[in-house]
């Protein structure tokens, strides 16, 4: 065993690779390292970031062993991460390394920060005395260490005025450590005036940090009750008892509203951490975190695993939201791997969400969280009035996507000056596009998925691989000029229906894949939130927790979309998205209105949403989850096997099923192609194993692997527990 104190001759090292096991290393006379240790060790011909791991060494010659090469001067991740972390890929049946690996994901913050030059007042005086000089030395009272272009931006002056005091002797180089990517928050700098049932649920959440214990709390309150600021509440109780705080989010598009409304209340913004932050500041944030330096984190799924030095409390916003599931590698649910976090180091975990997933609901109804409820909008604003439009009786005109029903509540909203929303949930401008000659259309060379048509770029694009090609005057089949139709309707030809109908207002579409990225989409938000257009037309990201002042009618244009599917959380998901973008209306207290544009105006989704009953929908929907064991009354897993040619999958997705223990509390099902059978070139076959909530789902899937066909050639298994996507 490794030891916290002593030197040992040898240690398990945890490398970033698929290995089920860490390797063991020499360590080298006068080296000392302990289990947590960040090192650099040779790892075939490269060297690579490790983390020295709990357990026992083999016993084997030290002679034998390549050594350590070196230790980084870096805090040791401490045993509540590397328990996380062997939790993580025992669960989701993941090699240990490559858990590891996103713990290790910013390489140049392993070793200290270099301090800054600076200069810092003397007690010499210049030679002579300017207006320039005088305003130099009063800025730099006080004795603050300075840098030379801070201080010379300060006072307003170039720099020669201060290389010229210091050549006098008037400043001495001193060097100052590096400075805090954020400002410490204050958690009085604005305590905001509670509403009664905010302040009831505010003091629930404190008291759970206050205990200092693990404790999960969903705070299930409507769109717009003021969730965020109930559970800011529940940050400054932990940040006043020392404790630093992660608080994820499900969208990089939501963070900078959030970072503004962070601001307000403590006076300083929190760190980011998200995939599209600059490397730098990703290894400065980094350094800061595991020093304690940062005491609040905002980030995405991956923030989960940034090695916090006193981490207290995580919030998991919108915690209903499909972006926390991560589908690529370790395959694991954010939202649940918070709880666990929070479970194995002792704290509090706050759930929030105007909708949440049946999951929470019941493990609150079942006692195993505490359930905070806001069932009214912040300062009484009221909730939209939702109606449905039967689109057999109200069909759009020909060739058009819009009901008459809508179209006249838009005219009605422009006239008062106010914002309509359109929301479909379905990027480009068509998603089928075909040749009315010869039938002819468009699919993927390499996936089995049609290509979708986006015209303000004018490309066909592959939503799954990223396949694009230019969109053809003619049919590639039969050569007919001018006779390609595009089929169905994405955001762009909504817009297109939009400015036909509405030319003189201002429209503007928001969709994740706008040419700018996110910083764009950022903007057009903002542009949104000040009034600046009159018709926005979105996906789904217009629906997660952005406050639109001027928002009063919504229309949903085809509702029954999502419902279209065999995915056994389609309602769920529908209900879900269509009561979050319904809520983007009234929020500032003017009356609104939400239309969703449906075929089936009678589906409990529709009736739900209509009537503002969630909670007949809840009991309809989790009684059905029971009836059927599924999640989360019974367990699920997906097994996804892909390989270069059908042949290859399909045999080896066979000999996986027989390969399959006898068990009486578990099953599988298939192998069957998966609904999009082919993606990049890879054909792909799925099982399904479905079981009993206390069935040992991964050491069933374990020896299924064990004993069934070696991987052999293109041949690839994915494992997913706790799928979200059925596809």
């Amino acid at each position: 065993m490794i030891e916290d104190s002593p030197f040992v001759a040898a240690a398990p090292v945890l490398v970033p690779m698929p290995a089920e096991r860490p390797y063991t290393y020499a360590v080298p006379p006068g080296m000392r390292v302990v289990p947590g240790s960040i090192v650099r060790v040779p790892l075939g011909p490269r060297q690579v970031a490790g983390i020295v791991w709990d357990g026992a060494v083999e016993t084997v010659d030290t002679k034998k062993l390549r050594p350590i090469e070196e230790v980084f001067d870096c805090p040791p991740i401490d045993r509540a991460m590397r328990r996380f972390v062997d939790w993580i890929a025992q669960y989701t049946l993941s090699a240990p390394g490559m858990v590891a690996r996103m713990l290790l994901r910013a390489p140049e913050a392993f070793d200290p920060e270099p301090w800054i030059e600076g200069l810092q007042r003397t007690l010499a005086g210049p030679d002579r005395m300017t207006d320039a000089r005088r305003r130099v030395l009063e800025t730099a009272e006080g004795g603050l260490a300075w840098t030379r272009s801070g201080l010379a931006h300060a006072a307003g002056v170039s720099s020669t005025v201060i290389d010229g005091l210091r050549a006098q002797g008037v400043f001495e180089t001193v060097m100052i450590p590096p400075r805090p990517v954020v400002a410490a928050p204050d958690p009085g700098h604005a305590m905001p005036e509670l509403m009664p049932d905010q302040k009831a649920a505010a003091d629930k959440l404190r008291a759970a940090v206050a205990a200092d214990a693990f404790n999960v709390t969903l705070l299930d309150g409507v769109t717009g009750s003021g969730k965020t600021e109930v559970y800011f509440e529940a940050v400054a109780a932990a940040l006043d008892n020392g404790r630093q705080v992660l608080i994820l989010l499900p969208e990089i598009a939501l963070t900078h509203a959030f970072l503004e409304r962070f601001q307000d209340r403590f006076g300083a913004k929190p760190a980011e951490w998200h995939s599209d932050l600059p490397p730098r500041m990703r290894e400065r944030v980094w350094r800061q975190i595991t020093e304690g330096g940062v005491r609040v984190v905002a980030g995405a799924r991956s923030a989960l695993f940034l090695p916090f030095k006193e981490l207290g409390l995580i919030v998991v916003d919108e915690e209903h939201d499909p972006a926390y599931k991560q589908e690529d590698r370790v395959f694991y649910n954010a939202r649940d791997m918070a709880v666990v976090r929070g479970h194995i180091g002792g704290f509090p975990v706050v759930l929030a969400s105007a909708t949440p997933s049946v999951e929470s609901r019941v493990n609150a109804s079942q006692g195993r969280y505490d359930r905070a409820v806001l069932s009214s909008r912040f300062a009484e604003a009221a909730l939209p009035d939702l109606k449905s439009i039967d689109m057999r009786r109200s069909p759009p005109a020909r060739g058009g996507f819009l009901s008459p029903v809508l179209l006249e509540q838009m005219q009605r909203t422009l006239e008062r000056k106010e914002q309509s929303l359109l929301f479909l949930n379905r990027r480009g401008y068509a998603p089928l596009t075909l040749c009315r000659v010869c039938g002819h259309r468009f699919g993927c060379p390499v996936c089995s998925a049609w290509l979708v048509e986006h015209r303000f770029r004018g490309q066909l694009v592959c939503h799954h691989c990223g396949h694009n090609e230019r969109r053809p005057e003619a049919c590639p089949e039969c050569g007919t000029l001018d006779h390609l139709v595009a089929c169905g309707p994405g955001v762009e030809r909504i817009a297109e229906e939009v400015v036909g109908h509405f030319p003189d207002a201002r429209t503007i579409v928001l969709s994740s894949d706008l040419l700018g990225g996110v910083r764009r989409l950022r903007l057009e938000l903002e542009a949104v939130a000040n009034g600046e257009a009159d018709i926005v037309i979105g996906t789904q990201l217009v629906a997660k927790g952005h406050n639109f002042p001027g928002m009063t009618l919504v229309g949903v244009v085809d509702a029954d979309l999502g419902l279209a599917n065999g995915d056994p959380r389609a309602a769920e998901r529908t209900f879900q998205l269509l009561s979050q973008v319904t809520g983007r209306a009234g929020r500032t207290g003017k009356k609104s209105l939400g239309l969703l544009q449906t075929y089936q105006p009678d589906h409990p989704v529709m009736r739900a949403i209509v009537s503002g009953d969630s909670e007949a929908f809840y009991e309809r929907e989790i009684a059905e989850r029971e009836r059927a064991a599924l999640p989360p009354f019974g367990r699920l897993a997906g097994i996804i096997v892909s390989a270069a040619t059908r042949g290859e999958a399909e045999s080896h997705a066979r000999g996986l099923r027989r390969a399959a223990p006898q068990a009486t509390d578990l099953f599988v099902l298939g192998p069957a192609e998966a609904p999009l059978s082919l993606i990049g070139g890879r054909h792909r076959f799925r099982l399904l194993v479905q079981g009993e909530r206390r069935a040992d789902m991964q050491g069933f899937i374990r020896a299924m692997l064990a004993n069934g066909p070696k991987l052999r050639g293109s041949v690839r298994v994915q494992v997913d527990i706790d799928p979200q996507s059925f596809l």
